[in-house]
């Protein structure tokens, strides 16, 4: 088992407000968030930026391991996780995730490669916490 935390702090309302957000292991330590972040595209970061980052690594990581199983091993993967936040009828909810995923892995064929990925998707421990829909756009380089 492995566990870790993220700790926020806020000050003030919802829309003159700031907050800082810090991991466990200082790769964040006091970094800005609030509403101009969130929604209106101001300087400093936002929860849903926070978990795209941690999907496309999950992803990623999950994809190497099976890679590794299938007896590849990738030069390079690149992903891109797109969260989408909509207005819902009770407020607000992130209705899906887009991966995009570029990798360059010598000795893959696009069939395989493509359910490798499929799986890892599936698989990734941060897909599974999404209720949301979960796309991915995979291509070999």
């Amino acid at each position: 088992m492995s566990t870790t935390f993220g700790t926020a702090v806020w000050h003030g309302g919802l829309k003159d407000g700031k907050g800082a957000i810090s991991s466990k292991s200082g790769a964040l330590k006091d970094y800005p968030y609030g509403f101009a972040s969130r929604f209106e595209g101001k300087p400093g970061t936002n929860p849903e930026e926070l978990l795209g980052a941690a999907h496309a690594g999950c992803f990623t990581m999950a994809l190497s391991l099976i890679l590794s199983e299938a007896g590849l091993t990738a030069d390079e993967m690149n992903t891109k996780a797109e969260v989408t936040l909509d207005k819902v009828a009770d407020g607000f909810a992130i209705t899906k995730v887009h991966l995009t995923l570029r990798a360059k892995i010598p000795g893959a064929d696009d069939a395989k490669f493509q359910e490798l990925a499929a799986t890892a998707k599936a698989g990734c421990p941060v897909s599974k916490l999404f209720k949301a829909e979960i796309t991915l756009d995979a291509a070999l380089a």
